[in-house]
């Protein structure tokens, strides 16, 4: 029973000893500490706010509250919301959780997670889920519009609400009615310091989008607004642009549409942009005050976000029409009154917009069928309120937290009644402080004070909030519920803390001082009749159906009814809604006044208990008997304290309890025996109860230790007896089977070798000298044909590129295998060479002669490989007089190309035309297409080349004898690989003799007057683009750069 194992202080109170105020808080405080925030009384849920996030709420722990009682676990809201959900589904008792307690408290939170919890447990499907959903997504939608930071709360509710969810037979929701109650309508246009306006505005501005913005006519800047607290734009903990995103997914969730969306989005502006129409002070003609407005641009602006002619709404501002039967007077408001007269519009405006969303939100979660239907009704509601300065507000929130505290005491009462009726147990009468005195003060239909604010607002004459006072003070002299100045002066009392403007009413949770002034106002909240007609005139649909008054067809002049007789009807509708339903009670407590986790404030945590009656609600508990248990249960849990009941017990339960209880020399006056129940009326009986189970328990434990000792020892020693015979007979058997193993080894070599002389002894005449060669040829043949029909079956593709082979299956075969290898790639190209044209097998040994002179000597040679050679490219067929030039006799031309002359002496060059043949190289002018000089191919002695990229090359001569020759040739050529080739493999053909080809970066020159050094040197670009300068050194060298 965790009520009193391994708890927390005492987990209900009703067992509280002793039972006093300062215990009780005492027992609070030590669970607070300890993060238990809930305690019970009897079935009445105590919760604290822990103003942090405690890890509880999970799909844990609602599995875990939805498969238990509501004693069986520690005390939890859950347990509470599933006790109030089964008695629903199973027992078709419709059921009301009433959540109270003062302005922090955590009203809203409790009761988000009551249907939260609800919403877990409930049935499954696609209808079932989408209703959850409306009804969980209602929540942000009214805290954005209702709630706001006070200096007591950051997510303070400033209306009430009741919300009836609504079941079928098998317990899934199917829809729900919401009800609001008083919306404090006057934070519209005024807060406190330190406290903001509705959290929808911030929201707004936070974010919404530019776009938006600018669509509403609105500034992202908080302090641009007169209804709006500059100071406290922002709060701790809340993000107003992300809550804003979670509203409109909210309101798309419950059915809203995206024009209803905007609509309800362009009032809460209007109401903004109204607290910035500034008035003035202007006069009429003969002198008598008026007002007017500033600066139209706001009251323009208002106009065009609403579809309403700004005209109209400056005239109703700023005047007043009063009608009677016969006429019409038009009166002008002064500055003071066109304020009032604008501030009372803002907060019409809003009230009826939240008065819509509650309706809106109740078309989306009605419930259409007919079917019969179980219901859940959560109230949450304001709490008392005791401030600073009480006022009409205050005294109408207190009114409905004492109606609340009566239907609390007498339903208590009459559960408790019930039950001692049902179970056969006279029922003792129960003093304790019936509020019903209060409740008649304030409601009574001809002298209540209600009554007596209605009468005086509906009095012609000179009405004032003093004169309401005046009535109250004569009619209410000797109520002992009732005080004022004039009441205590005529007792001879002297209290200075009351005012000559105040009253005071003494309520179940303590005095209370009302400042009267306003409350004629607030009660009549009136609103000119030309402000209703300028709304109405409006085209904005939503607007204008919050004002279905200022339709001049519906126009009435009856006085509409006063708020305090709104309300009052609106609690007694509550009130009997309470009464046909089962309560289950939430009373919830704040801990601190600066929301700080983990402190604990005593005197106010102390106030707060006294005036939810918490004590009292014990004493009214505990006034029969504290503690009552169904007799299964009590024989369940105690049986084990009467040998007789211990450990089996085949009788009645009621008659097993019995046992037990006398066997323990229980006081009859002490115990009740029930129908069902056993009732024990002292708190120290159970006690005494719990003790003995506990050193019963003790002893039981030792026994089954002493049991369970036993047992494992004998259980491990059957176990090692067990092993050591296993493991013997394993031992002693392995070890036959090794025998066996080598007695058979041994026989089986003895019969090999003695089957192998016999064999040898019959077939000895049967075997020749060379025998084993024979057998070895023959085994190696047979691998050979295998190894080369396996060869047969996996050749490579027959493509040169493919260079894959088989491996040999054995090292012998491996020269064999690499043979076979090249023979195979020989016969591959000798196939593709059979398959080229002459002309390619031409190009093919022109590149491989070039790859045999240059390949790893000269730098541009790898840009030639993919590049063909031409051999013309100058355009010989286009030219017919080099055609005609030396050498033509001897076959086509080899090789044509435009060279770069080096001169010897200054080292210039000139452009000339190059053109080989079969015999000879012949050098022309480029003009006149003359030939300067015919070398023939015998008299070329070798061939000079540099390393680099560039085309610098010299042709050394063996004689200078050849025609217009005057030693060797220094050229340069752009295609100077191709060249060289070409000159190589003629001067081959026609001489048999390989032509020297040199690679170096230094060479002489001879000519007729002597021989001339050239040296190659690499230029910064380090010889990559091809460029050479040339710069003579001295007369016998030559410097070439290659850039």
């Amino acid at each position: 029973m965790t009520l009193l194992e391994g708890s927390v202080g005492v987990e209900d109170l009703v067992l509280l000893e002793p039972l006093e105020q300062e215990s009780l808080i005492r027992n609070l405080q030590l669970r607070y500490e300890k993060k238990e925030i809930y305690t019970y009384i009897g079935n009445v849920l105590v919760s604290m706010n822990p103003y942090q996030q405690l890890p509880i709420y999970d799909l844990e722990f609602v599995a875990k509250y939805r498969d238990y009682t509501f004693y069986e676990l520690k005390p939890h809201i859950y347990a509470l919301a599933n006790m109030a959900y089964q008695s629903l589904r199973d027992q078709d008792r419709d059921q009301c959780i009433l959540i109270t307690g003062e302005s922090g408290a955590g009203k809203t939170e409790a009761s988000k997670l009551v249907m939260s919890y609800v919403a877990a447990v409930c049935g499954k499907g696609e209808q079932v889920n989408s209703v959850k959903e409306q009804l969980l997504q209602s929540n942000p939608v009214l805290e954005a519009f209702g709630n706001a930071k006070t200096i007591r709360n950051n997510n303070s509710s400033r209306f009430g609400k009741y919300m009836d969810i609504e079941f079928d037979f098998k317990g899934s929701p199917l829809g729900g009615v919401i009800t609001n109650y008083l919306l404090e309508k006057s934070r519209v246009v005024k807060q406190l310091e330190g406290e903001r306006n509705f959290h929808i505005f911030y929201q707004l501005l936070a974010g919404a989008d530019a776009q938006l913005l600018k669509a509403l006519k609105l500034e992202r800047d908080t302090g641009g607004y007169a209804y709006l607290n500059p100071d406290t734009s922002r709060v701790d903990g809340m993000d107003d642009d992300a809550n804003f995103k979670v509203l409109q997914s909210a309101m798309t969730v419950i059915g809203f549409s995206e024009e209803e969306i905007r609509q309800v989005l362009e009032v809460a502006a209007l109401v903004l942009k109204l607290g910035n129409v500034e008035l003035v002070n202007e006069f009429q003609a003969n002198g008598v005050p008026a007002s007017g407005i500033r600066d139209g641009r706001g009251v323009q602006e208002i106009g065009e976000l609403v579809g309403l002619n700004s005209g109209e709404l400056e005239r109703a501002l700023c005047s007043r029409t009063m009608e009677t039967a016969k006429e019409k007077v038009v009166t002008a408001l002064n500055v003071v009154q066109a304020q009032y007269a604008r501030d009372a519009l803002a907060k019409n405006i809003y009230s009826r917009l939240f008065n819509w969303l509650v309706n809106r939100i109740n078309e989306s979660i009605k419930v259409s069928t007919g079917e019969k239907r179980k219901v859940m009704g959560v109230l949450d509601i304001y709490g008392f309120e005791i401030l600073e300065d009480n006022s009409f507000e205050q005294f109408v929130i207190n009114y409905c937290n004492e109606k609340l505290q009566q239907v609390f005491l007498e339903m208590t009462l009459k559960e408790e009644q019930e039950e001692y009726k049902r179970e056969g147990i006279p029922w003792v009468k129960v003093e304790y402080f019936d509020n019903g005195i209060i409740c008649n003060l304030i409601e009574h239909n001809q002298r209540g004070i209600l009554a007596m604010l209605d009468e005086e607002c509906l009095r012609p004459g000179v009405v004032s909030d003093s004169t309401f006072l005046a009535k109250l003070n004569q009619l209410f002299s000797k109520h002992s519920h009732y005080e004022s100045k004039v009441t205590q002066n005529a007792q001879r009392q002297y209290d200075h803390s009351m005012g000559l403007s105040c009253f005071r009413i003494c309520h179940y949770a303590g005095k209370v001082t009302y400042n009267v002034n306003s409350f004629i106002d607030k009660n009549n909240d009136l609103l000119f009749r030309d402000l209703s007609q300028a709304m109405w005139k409006a085209r904005h649909p939503l607007l204008r159906s919050l004002f279905p008054e200022g339709d001049p067809k519906q126009a009435s002049l009856k006085r509409p009814p006063t708020a305090g007789a709104q309300f009052k009807s609106s609690v007694t509708t509550l009130m009997k809604n309470l009464y046909s339903k089962n309560p289950n009670y939430i009373r919830c407590i704040k801990p601190n006044e600066q929301q700080q986790r983990g402190h604990f404030s005593f005197e106010l945590v102390n106030v707060q208990a006294q005036y939810l009656g918490l004590l009292e609600n014990v004493r009214v508990r505990r006034a029969g008997y504290a503690y009552r248990q169904a007799y299964g249960s009590f024989l369940e849990r105690y049986r084990l304290l009467s040998r007789s009941t211990w450990p089996r017990w085949n009788g009645g339960d009621q008659e097993g309890v019995e046992k037990v209880l006398g066997e323990l020399s229980m006081s009859s006056e002490e115990l009740a025996f029930g129908k069902t129940k056993i009732f024990i009326r002292s708190p120290k009986t159970l006690f005494y109860l719990e003790e003995q189970r506990r050193l019963r328990l003790q002893q039981l434990a030792t026994l089954i230790q002493k049991t369970y000792r036993g047992w494992r020892c004998c259980t491990h020693y059957q176990l090692m007896r067990k092993s050591q015979i296993v493991i013997s007979s394993w031992f002693r058997g392995n070890m036959q089977k090794k025998r066996y193993g080598k007695m058979k080894a041994s026989a089986l070599l003895i019969q090999a070798f003695v089957r192998g002389w016999k064999a040898r002894k019959n077939y000895r005449k049967y075997f020749r000298s060379g025998a084993a060669l024979i057998l070895s040829n023959f085994i190696y043949k047979s691998m050979v044909q295998k190894f080369l029909l396996g060869l047969k079956n996996n050749l490579p593709s027959p493509s040169i590129l493919d260079k894959k082979w088989p491996s040999a299956p054995y090292k012998y075969f491996n020269t064999a295998n690499h043979e076979l290898q090249r023979l195979f790639h020989q016969w591959k190209c000798k196939k593709f060479r059979d398959q080229l044209s002459p002309k390619q097998v031409e190009v093919l040994r022109e590149k491989l002669c070039a790859s045999e002179l240059f390949k790893g000597k000269k730098s541009s040679y790898p840009q030639s490989v993919p590049i063909p050679f031409h051999g013309d490219y100058i355009g010989l067929q286009r030219n017919p007089k080099l055609q005609k030039l030396k050498g033509g006799e001897e076959g086509p031309i080899l090789m044509a190309e435009t060279v770069m002359k080096v001169n010897r002496g200054n080292g210039k060059t000139s452009s000339r035309i190059l053109l080989l043949t079969k015999g000879h190289v012949i050098i022309t002018d480029t003009k006149n297409a003359q030939a300067k000089t015919v070398i023939p191919l015998n008299s070329l002695a070798r061939v000079s080349v540099t390393s680099f990229k560039d085309g610098l090359f010299s042709l050394h001569l063996s004689e200078i004898s050849s025609v217009g020759s005057k030693g060797d040739l220094l050229l340069v050529s752009e295609h100077v690989i191709e060249l060289l080739t070409k000159i190589y493999r003629a001067t081959l053909d026609a001489t048999q003799i390989q032509l020297p080809v040199a690679v170096t970066e230094e060479f002489s020159v001879q000519f007729k007057e002597g021989s001339l050094m050239v040296k190659v040197i690499q230029g910064p670009g380090g010889g990559g683009t091809g460029k050479l300068s040339c710069k003579k050194k001295g007369s016998r060298c030559l410097e070439v750069t290659a850039q």
